[in-house]
């Protein structure tokens, strides 16, 4: 038995918190009560915690993250990833399908599950909604949902074909599993990753304009109010497309959006300070994007926060700006920026951001997370939101962050999964 005690929990799937111990049976790897402080009576083969000042919570979930495997295991591999993701506070991920190959078949997705199955947290993964996601042929989606894919996406390239999009919602459906869509049309893009604005004028390229998102956003919501499946807007850049979610959501239930927290951070002038480690797809906006965002995330028309875990090697980050891969790692540097950016600025509550980052993207990809419960799985993030830490070394094997030397609140004493502690701080 594993006693935590004295820590003040927040739950935001029962909206309860105060201060609470919690009993967790670390053979089943389930919590076995949670009662008022201090009524636990010691025992001889319990391990107690104190977690005084420290704050309990459900173990994150991250619904979007790359971790290279198979395929491209020197920028990350699945159990690298998942050690980056216990440092930063996530008991469950679900992968993006975007590998080489990719995962459009249920021999792929079975190594990526049985792999995820040797760390220390829950891996999960999508599948591919298109062979080899050229847009133009179905998977067996079917299959795939039989074996164990949590979703549907071709993330990183966008479904231009309508038809396609429709069938594959309509089956989705049936299957009762998610679509999640990269909203980016590459036929008004110049050069990706970085905004056609001023970021572009100063690097003297074309960008990436917004319409490129907005266009296909607009697009997609349309399709998808005619059907039945439940879909996601990927980490959405623009204030446009945060409205026209908005409009979507009050239409249907089926509609979400994720946000990354690179985009409710940062700005276009972080790629001028920072280059190719601030060059993100889609990119970095302008402040009224980012405010934008802010304000989806706290009237919930944007309902989970997501990182985009994107590694890329040191070489591959120091090419010339339009020849290096967009992307950035976020998992072990979400939850601060949440505190710092959302929480420390009143945007949202402490309960509200723990919502959007374990809650809310569990109950999208129907996983057993985010909640706090007796007899429920003993997923759990202890950390001090005040205490303060700063950004240098990681976990993963990729360190392409614009957030390197800052320091941020929330140090992370304990991630639990599965009742035993794969993360120490």
């Amino acid at each position: 038995m594993l006693l935590l005690k004295n820590g003040y929990l927040i739950d935001p799937a029962s909206e309860t918190e105060g201060y609470r111990d919690i009993l967790i049976n670390t053979e089943n790897g389930k919590i076995e009560q949670i009662l008022p402080q201090g009524t636990v009576p010691s025992a001889n083969d319990m391990e107690e915690i104190d977690l005084s000042g420290q704050i309990m919570a459900p173990g994150l979930v991250d619904v979007h993250v790359h971790f290279r495997d198979p395929g491209l295991t020197y920028k990350e591999d699945i159990a690298s990833g998942a050690k980056s993701a216990a440092k930063g506070g996530f008991t469950s991920v679900v992968l993006m399908a975007n590998t080489k190959p990719t995962v459009d078949t249920v021999e792929t997705l079975g190594y990526v599950l049985e792999k995820g199955k040797e760390t220390g947290i829950h891996v999960y993964s999508c599948a591919n909604v298109t062979m080899g996601m050229k847009g133009r042929i179905l998977t067996d989606m079917e299959a795939l949902s039989a074996r164990g894919a949590a979703g549907f996406t071709d993330d990183g390239i966008p479904l231009m074909h309508e038809e396609v999009l429709k069938e594959a919602l309509r089956r989705a459906a049936k299957l009762n599993r998610p679509v999640s869509l990269h909203e980016e049309n590459p036929a008004l893009i110049a050069n990706n990753g970085i905004n056609a604005g001023k970021a572009a004028a100063h690097y003297g390229i074309g960008g990436s304009p917004r319409e490129a998102e907005i266009s296909m956003v607009e697009r997609d919501l349309k399709i998808a109010l005619t059907e039945a499946a439940d879909l996601s807007i990927q980490h959405i850049s623009t204030k446009e497309a945060v409205e026209l979610v908005r409009k979507a959501k009050r239409q249907s239930t089926h509609i979400h959006a994720e946000a990354a927290p690179h985009h409710f951070t940062l700005t276009e002038e972080a790629v001028i300070r920072h280059g190719t480690l601030a060059k993100m797809n889609p990119p970095l906006r302008e402040e009224e994007d980012r405010l934008a965002i802010i304000e989806g995330l706290r009237d919930g028309t944007i309902d989970m926060i997501a990182t985009d875990h994107a590694p890329h090697s040191l070489e591959e980050k120091e090419k010339p700006l339009t020849e290096a891969p967009s992307g950035i790692i976020g998992l072990e540097t979400a939850l601060s920026l949440g505190i710092r950016e959302l929480v420390n600025h009143g945007y949202l509550t402490m309960m509200e951001l723990l919502c959007r980052m374990s809650y809310g993207p569990a109950r999208f990809y129907h996983l057993d997370a985010g909640h706090i419960t007796a007899g429920g799985p003993a997923d759990l993030l202890v950390f001090n939101p005040k205490e303060v830490w700063t950004v240098d070394k990681f976990a993963s094997k990729a360190c392409n962050s614009p957030f390197v030397g800052e320091q941020m609140p929330g140090v992370i004493a304990y991630t639990i999964c599965g009742g035993k502690i794969v993360y120490r701080g």
